[in-house]
């Protein structure tokens, strides 16, 4: 994940967690193009001038949301990789850390899943293409694993399951926005249970 790549001018370090919540919120329930910066200023109680003295530009907020939202997913999904799992295990991991990942970070996470695709053509947001695949490649990959062990059934399509677990996980960013209040692993325990037991192998 690439390094932030906007500068910011005579910042104050302590509100701009603040601000880019603030800010956040705005994106996720407005759209980033419908949003202004006057709004998210007026949002935070300040002048839209004042606003300027934390981020030079709207585009600069979502860019932090966003590379930190992401920079947080991969060491995430990287930690659970390495932990020298079982399949399955690293499997529940995966979806489980996902769904946590998700509950800390929901206007970050809606954000990413409606604004993604038009930010990434758009200069110095091509990462957000890169870290599209991150999820399904680790899925696919231990889906594979488990297949070869015989943890999951023999002859699974693990390329369109990794796609379905991985759009089914990303979905509940939008359940943030729909006043749904479940808790990461309430959802996750029985989307497990669901999952796991059509991967399993037959008698």
């Amino acid at each position: 994940m690439p390094t932030k790549k906007k500068s910011t001018a005579t910042s104050r370090p302590e509100r701009r967690p603040e601000l880019l919540a603030i800010a956040a919120e705005v994106f996720a329930a407005q759209g980033y193009d419908a949003t202004t910066v006057r709004r998210i200023a007026d949002e935070a109680g300040m002048l839209a001038g004042s606003l300027y003295h934390h981020f030079d530009s709207k585009e600069s907020m979502v860019d932090e949301i966003l590379s930190t939202f992401l920079a947080g997913l991969r060491t995430t999904y990287d930690a659970v990789l390495d932990a020298g799992l079982g399949p399955r295990e690293t499997l529940e991991a995966l979806v489980t850390e996902s769904f946590r990942h998700i509950g800390r970070n929901l206007a970050a996470a809606a954000i990413y899943r409606t604004e993604a695709a038009h930010l990434a053509t758009r200069p110095g947001f091509q990462y957000l293409a890169e870290a599209r695949p991150v999820l399904e490649r680790a899925l696919c990959r231990t889906l594979e694993r488990g297949v070869a062990d015989g943890v999951f059934r023999a002859g699974l399509d693990t390329r369109l399951t990794g796609r379905f677990v991985r759009d089914a996980v990303w979905g509940t960013a939008a359940w943030g926005t729909t006043g749904a209040t479940d808790a990461p692993d309430d959802l996750a325990r029985p989307y497990l249970a669901l999952l796991l037991d059509g991967l399993a192998p037959r008698p």
